[in-house]
């Protein structure tokens, strides 16, 4: 059985980068490749504007699959504050769409718990070793 790869980011207002891990097999990583980065740095800005459409076409959060690009597949969860959290994978997690639900769902409930620390300011880069662990535990729970 081959191993899955999965990269989920969140992007602000202004369309940067607030936060993104990697993730693959059974280990969350924040680092890998600079080449596979970069693409899928590529692959999440480029469905950055299907994202948008989708989010006035629907009346959830969920967006379910909002773009495909050669075997990356786009998952986009958009907040109430228009927050966008983009989650790439090659193959559906082990829990399918409904643990991808899941997974996105916590994520959010944690980013605003971050957002209620007043010392973190909305749409900076979140650097938080408290954060990077609580989302590596979410996604062994859900996606790995």
């Amino acid at each position: 059985m081959t191993s899955s790869n999965y990269y989920f980011v969140i992007v602000g207002h202004a369309d940067q980068v607030v936060y993104e891990v990697e993730l693959s097999g059974s280990t969350a990583q924040t680092t890998s490749s600079t080449d596979n980065r970069h693409l899928n740095q590529f692959i999440a800005h480029a469905a950055l504007d299907l994202v948008d459409e989708a989010m006035w076409r629907n009346t959830t959060t969920y967006l379910k699959q909002v773009d495909k690009f050669n075997e990356w597949i786009v998952s986009a969860y958009v907040t109430a504050g228009g927050l966008r959290f983009l989650f790439l994978y090659e193959h559906l997690p082990r829990t399918g769409e409904d643990g991808l639900k899941n997974f996105l769902t916590e994520v959010y409930e944690t980013y605003v718990k971050l957002l209620l620390n007043p010392f973190y300011v909305p749409d900076k880069p979140i650097r938080s070793g408290a954060f990077d662990k609580k989302i590596q535990t979410i996604a062994r729970k859900w996606i790995l």
